[in-house]
């Protein structure tokens, strides 16, 4: 008699004073060189391990990307308990916030960010004093229906018991204040503060659902509403968060038909949580970048949804549509040879689409590499449905934002564009005569539309060769010759990455 092993799957714990970090996790690596299909197999067999750097510039904090979700939540406070150097997030993003929120029809944002500057003095004697005091004024101020607070790398050297000092607040104001634990130095990866936000909105907002609604979650930074129409034909209504959600709206996201995610690396905690907690379906694969992820993933949403039928026929239509203009761009585009820098979920689609525009893909930096996912599902992993479509890819990075790297590997490579995810990334492809193109709207490429899009895209791009050229005769490399001329693992802590 056999018996069947079972995979079992940990259970996500929103009782938890903090999310567990993702190199814990999900077993997350920040430094890695080799083939994609190398990264995969060792993530597979479960021998993947993550290396120091004995050099490293600045790379993204955690906190940052925490407070990248919680700020724009509409109706509540964000308290940044940290020096006022911290603060440098709040302009960037109630920026961001304002200009993006004319597309959702949304005119009564107004962005609540508070510092509590923490001084010098207060990491000698503690700073929790100076939090409850700056709380009870802003909960005077502004009446929120809820207060995060954000911790910062000074508020957890000096040890603040900020879970205590929320739980404290929250009895005396009536409403949930919730600490978000998500210190730079907590994690290598960034992207571990967008776990910790919304560990904290699972914990302070969302309640249990009382019915099942029609409508669906979209896990979302802050592109346009592209599921509007796609969901309202197939009879469902699509409800984004965390950015634009009201307080109101997040306290029964619990209630949805089911959850999608614009990108796995920002939704992989929620989307996971609210099927575990509240039985909420997730569409568990890969977003869909390229005609054959948007089928697969189009499918799988049908099958959620229960409109198996309606979405068969929206793919044929859809096909029949985008064909004519879509091997025209496909002939353009034939034997160019590009090269991706962006965060892992978007890099791995990209490395999808343009191939699938017949481009050829030299090689990829991905600011991480999760080896599996919160559901644990395969079907979510977009690098091995990338790998198992157009076969291996090359020269396949994963660096942490580490600039140096990325323009090592650049000037080594024959490359033709550079398409770039963070404009921190641009410029170097611009010093180096590289036409560069950024993704700054996540959802641009998303669909079969979005390929047509790209491929336009990148078509524009290309056509300013000139322009890169001569900017790269007037701009001045920082990095030496000697640099550019080195392994580009040669500050790896033991060598290679593999």
């Amino acid at each position: 008699m056999s018996s069947a092993v079972k995979t079992i799957i940990p259970k996500i714990n929103i009782d938890l004073p903090e999310v567990t970090i993702r190199e814990v996790r999900l077993g997350s690596v920040t430094n890695f060189t080799g083939t994609a299909k190398e990264l995969l197999e060792l993530s597979e067999c479960g021998s993947l391990k993550d290396k120091g750097r004995a050099f490293s510039q600045s790379t993204g904090c955690s906190s940052l990307n925490a407070f990248c979700q919680l700020s724009g939540i509409r109706g509540v406070v964000v308290i940044n308990h940290a020096p006022i150097g911290c603060a440098g997030d709040f302009q960037s993003f109630d920026f961001v916030h304002r200009t993006s929120l004319e597309g959702f029809g949304i005119h009564d944002y107004n962005g609540r960010f508070y510092s509590t500057d923490l001084l010098e003095k207060n990491t000698i004697f503690g700073g929790i004093e100076k939090l409850k005091t700056a709380a009870r004024e802003i909960f005077e101020r502004e009446k929120p229906k809820a207060i995060f607070i954000t911790t910062s790398c000074a508020s957890g050297i000096i040890g603040d018991d900020v879970g205590a000092a929320a739980n404290e607040l929250s009895r005396e104001f009536g409403i949930p204040v919730s600490p978000c634990i998500c210190e730079g130095f907590r994690s290598k990866l960034w992207t571990s503060g967008f776990d910790a936000a919304f560990h904290s909105v699972l914990k302070s907002i969302v309640k249990p659902p009382r019915k099942r609604s029609n409508k669906v979650n979209i896990i979302n930074f802050w592109g346009s509403r592209i599921f509007d129409d796609l969901l309202n034909e197939l009879g469902y209504e699509a409800q984004y968060i965390v950015p634009y959600a009201t307080y109101e709206e997040l306290e029964y996201i619990s209630e949805a038909a089911a959850t999608i995610q614009i990108c796995s690396t920002l939704g992989s905690y929620l989307g996971a949580a609210l099927e575990q907690l509240y039985g909420v379906p997730e569409v568990k694969y890969a977003p869909a970048f390229g005609i054959e992820g948007t089928d697969r993933w189009m499918r799988e949403l049908g099958r959620v949804l229960d409109r198996e039928e309606q979405v068969e026929k929206i793919i044929e239509r859809r096909h029949r549509e985008i064909a004519p203009k879509l091997e025209e761009y496909r002939s353009k585009l034939s034997g160019k040879k590009a090269y991706v820098a962006a965060g892992a979920a978007f890099g791995h689609a990209l490395s999808a689409l343009i191939q699938d525009l017949g481009m050829t893909l030299v090689g990829a930096s991905v600011y991480h590499h999760d080896a599996f996912y919160d559901n644990h599902d395969k079907d979510s992993d977009a690098l091995a449905n990338t790998v198992k479509t157009f076969g291996d890819i090359p020269n396949y990075r994963v660096c942490n934002k580490q600039l140096f790297e990325i323009v090592n590997v650049l000037y080594n490579l024959d490359v033709d564009i550079l398409i770039a995810r963070h404009p921190g990334i641009v410029v170097w492809g611009a010093k180096l005569g590289l036409p560069t193109f950024i993704m700054d709207d996540e959802q641009y490429a998303f669909g079969y539309q979005g390929i047509l899009n790209y491929a336009e895209k990148i078509l524009e791009t290309l056509d300013t060769i000139e322009f890169t050229k001569n900017l790269q005769k007037h701009s001045r490399m920082p990095y030496t010759k000697w640099w550019l001329t080195q392994p580009v693992d040669t500050f790896t802590i033991g060598g290679s990455s593999k």
